[in-house]
């Protein structure tokens, strides 16, 4: 839970001064907590006590209510019927309207880019393939993540489409977090890494169809994997 997490790591959550005194910590406590749940660091489910996570913090809970709010706007948590917050749970519907969203808009964002890239546009994708591989071979998930995304950003700048881009980037967060359950998962992993070969090699060759089949079908792959695992802790659960 949440607050076991905080007396843990209470020396390295701290606030120092300097961050005290930011016009923006409300902004800053909001970017902090929303993290801490797309990494599960904050698990789902977990209730927020906002005045132990204020003196954990060292901060007041003017600002501390603000990114609550903020987040709850969001919906990264809601209110719990006892009083507070807690972290919204990923219900198997949240997951199957996300991913479809993620199918419609992704797949013609990787179409545009078939249509609209140059020769110079596609090598820093290839050079993030290549992070991507060393990260999987040397099993640091963590960093997965983070170049999944990259590598995602770049192709979909390629649409040369801002208002594709925007549409797409509003889901960030939330697709941040189902991928933060699927890259652990070392198969996936690997098979994502080959599919990110195969979409670039359709782009090269400015194959929209192919590309966009390769895209819809990436995020398929992405959904049920995240419902497998959903599905297996809730065996656990019941098992335990």
């Amino acid at each position: 839970m949440v607050m076991n997490y905080l007396r843990e790591r209470g020396a390295q959550m701290k606030l120092d001064n300097n961050f005290k005194e930011r016009k923006s910590l409300g902004q800053d406590v909001f970017e902090y907590l929303k993290k801490a749940i797309i990494d599960q660091t904050i698990e789902p489910g977990a209730r927020l006590v906002e005045s132990k996570i204020a003196d954990m913090l060292g901060i007041s809970r003017t600002p501390l209510r603000e990114a609550l709010h903020k987040l709850e706007k969001e919906d990264w948590i809601e209110k719990n019927p006892s009083g507070g917050f807690q972290v919204v749970c990923l219900t198997k519907e949240e997951i199957e309207q996300t991913f479809g969203i993620r199918s419609v808009l992704e797949a013609y964002a990787a179409r545009l880019a078939a249509q609209n890239h140059t020769a110079p546009d596609l090598i820093p994708l290839e050079k993030k393939m290549m992070e991507f591989k060393l990260c999987l071979g040397g099993k640091d998930y963590d960093k997965l993540q983070t170049i999944n995304t990259q590598f995602h950003d770049l192709l979909y700048a390629l649409s040369k489409s801002p208002k594709l881009i925007k549409m797409i980037n509003q889901l960030r967060a939330q697709i941040s977090r189902f991928r933060q359950i699927i890259l652990k998962q070392t198969g996936y992993a690997h098979e994502s890494h080959e599919d990110h070969f195969k979409m670039l090699a359709a782009i090269k060759s400015r194959d929209g169809d192919a590309v966009e089949k390769l895209v819809r079908d990436h995020i398929i792959k992405g959904k049920n994997a995240v419902l497998n695992q959903l599905n297996k802790e809730e065996k656990e659960k019941k098992s335990a």
